[in-house]
């Protein structure tokens, strides 16, 4: 297979999306017919105003919702029509995610919160996973703190351990819904710099919902949203 069909395959299609909510008894289209092809290997941010659907197209590439019409294709397989079960393990193992609030589980430590996806991986021995959340918890500058809880971190600190949790079950793609919304500039640019070098070592694709200027300028790539449609891709 050649480079030009694999990273096809291994990419993004996105073909007439539409995603309808009813707020009462009125129904408000929060995506309108969206077409959209993302290469594999990108860093691509997905801009646009509060309610121009930006989190709710990565929901729908991320499977955690799903489209009133159209159809998405992540990694060269169509998700429609999968059940409950099959999009858990599919997540589980094409899909990284990472939420602007972290969403860590606060009972848990460090080296708890990286290995968690890891839960679902049995093909994997304790040995093997030991050695990715290690790996990681160095790439990410955090070795030395394994036994500190989400609330003994900086908030740097804790979306580190959010980009090492979303990579331990080394994804395909993953996608990062306002990663710098939390952070200071400063924090928030050596988070961006951390998944910049992620992505060129391992040709992670990164598909990032955001609106930070930051993000946009390091951005192979910026397709803005308004209203539900694609205004420029």
């Amino acid at each position: 297979m050649n480079m030009a069909i694999a990273r096809r395959e291994n990419g993004i299609s996105v073909q007439g999306l539409r995603k309808d909510y009813k707020l009462g008894s009125t129904l408000v289209s929060a995506l309108k017919g969206v077409d959209l092809e993302i290469q594999a290997g990108s860093f691509t941010c997905v801009a646009g105003p509060s309610g121009s659907g930006k989190t709710t197209l990565l929901n729908m590439i991320g499977l955690i919702d799903s489209p009133t019409a159209g159809s998405v294709q992540v990694a060269g397989k169509s998700v429609g029509g999968m059940s409950e079960g099959e999009m858990t393990r599919y997540r589980s193992r094409t899909l990284g995610f990472i939420f602007q609030t972290f969403n860590l589980l606060p009972v848990l430590n460090v080296y708890e919160n990286i290995r968690l996806p890891l839960l679902l991986h049995k093909d994997l021995s304790k040995a093997e996973k030991r050695d990715r959340v290690m790996d990681l918890a160095q790439a990410v500058g955090l070795a030395d703190h394994l036994e500190h809880k989400p609330a003994e971190l900086s908030g740097g600190q804790r979306q580190r351990v959010a980009i090492a949790r979303a990579l331990v079950t080394h994804p395909l793609i993953v996608l990062a819904d306002e990663p710098t919304a939390n952070l200071d500039s400063a924090t928030g640019n050596e988070v961006l710099e951390l998944m910049e070098r992620i992505n060129s070592s391992r040709g992670t694709t990164f598909i990032f919902s955001s609106h930070d200027p930051s993000i946009m300028s390091r951005a192979h790539r910026v397709i803005r949203l308004r209203d539900g449609a694609i205004e420029a891709a």
